[in-house]
């Protein structure tokens, strides 16, 4: 079995190798990506993949290498660091004309995007293991139903919790019977899960019909989802949201979910894009789609992404505006943000190039 090296994010060489090793195979190097490997030929590079969290991606072997194995031991490497990480649900996205290969090895389809790509696990039963705890989650809900309003759903980061997302549950809420709240729960953002799940909790205790669900791995947001198949950004949030509906769809049917809520998006592109596909999409999966209006604060949308540059500009001046942090967030979370304990958050927050977009 050949040796398979790690390629250093410094190695500028070997990265180059990397992308024209990819780009023969019509995709390019994903900007998610905490390990890359590859294996050599002399000093050349004919075999690469790379890894993410517990997600593998970015799988290339050169064309005069086809068929020797060298795939084969790739994953077999990326699948020894995942269990070195104590990673053992491991995730993958690759073409369609690649599934078969890796479903001989152990991995399962949990959803496609047309004829662009295929989403799998190496669990046979871990999605319908996630659905059987929301149902779980779902029962516990004492809140009495209303026949003769639909089960309804919010997808959301809360990064931070703002007044915003308190005000758009309360009124999703009030038009449903029950309220299925999914929590992306990856680690990819600013504000840590733990510490947004703490503050969402908190912030719908007065709602008796939400039920508060971590995402688990199978809704997948914006920050970590793979570029590398697709040309451009709007490519990326097509391809983003038609998975997202693909997988969606499948936990509507196991939770009785009628209708999905999104917030008008006054600011981003990329996720107001999102939000279009959604409006055309979900109704075809029988799923409508209610788009409700922002809350505002002096006459401006009250947006997250607001909340973290106001952060980081503070950090930067040494003077945070908390009066005016005061109108965007809950008193609670306010009051976490000025302890000690928020101390690591405002100084991730103070390190980050850009804040708009985590």
């Amino acid at each position: 079995m050949p040796d398979v090296a790690k390629i250093f994010p410094s190695d500028r060489h070997a990265l180059a190798q990397v992308d024209t090793l990819l780009a023969a195979e019509g995709i390019r190097r994903d900007p998610n990506l905490d390990y890359i490997c590859g294996i050599y030929e002399d000093d050349q590079l004919i075999a690469t993949g790379s890894a993410f969290g517990n997600t593998l991606r970015c799988f290339a072997v050169d064309h005069g290498h086809q068929g020797e194995g060298l795939l084969n031991t790739i994953i077999t490497h990326l699948m020894d660091i995942q269990q070195e990480r104590g990673n053992y649900d491991i995730f993958l996205y690759t073409k369609i004309k690649t599934a078969r290969f890796f479903h001989d090895l152990g991995f399962y389809e949990i959803a496609r995007v047309d004829d662009a790509l295929i989403f799998m696990e190496n669990q046979r039963d871990g999605f319908t293991h996630c659905l059987d705890r929301f149902q779980r989650e779902a029962a516990a809900i004492s809140a009495p139903a209303d026949p003769a309003k639909p089960v309804g759903a919010i997808v959301m980061n809360a990064n931070p919790f703002t007044r915003g997302h308190q005000y758009l549950i309360s009124q999703a809420a009030s038009q449903t019977s029950l309220l299925h709240l999914f929590l992306l729960s990856e680690d990819a953002s600013l504000f840590p899960f733990a510490i947004r799940q703490e503050f969402v909790r908190a912030g719908i205790a007065a709602l008796p019909n939400v039920v508060l669900h971590a995402s688990g791995p199978y809704i997948i947001s914006q920050a970590t989802f793979p570029s590398y198949f697709q040309k451009d950004d709007d490519a990326v949030s097509r391809s983003h949201a038609c998975l997202d509906i693909a997988i969606f769809q499948r936990i509507a049917q196991a939770l009785g979910i009628t209708c999905r809520y999104v917030g008008e998006e006054p600011f981003s592109h990329v996720t107001s894009l999102y939000n279009q596909i959604m409006q055309d999409e979900l109704p075809r999966t029988g799923i409508d789609c209610h788009v409700l209006p922002r809350l505002e604060s002096a006459g401006q949308a009250i947006s997250a992404s607001t909340v973290r540059q106001l952060l980081k500009d503070g950090m930067e001046k040494s003077a945070i505006d908390w009066p005016q942090l005061a109108q965007l967030l809950p008193p609670a979370e306010l009051d976490w943000l000025q302890s000690p304990t928020a101390g690591p958050v405002l100084r991730r927050l103070a390190a980050a190039d850009e804040v708009r977009h985590h």
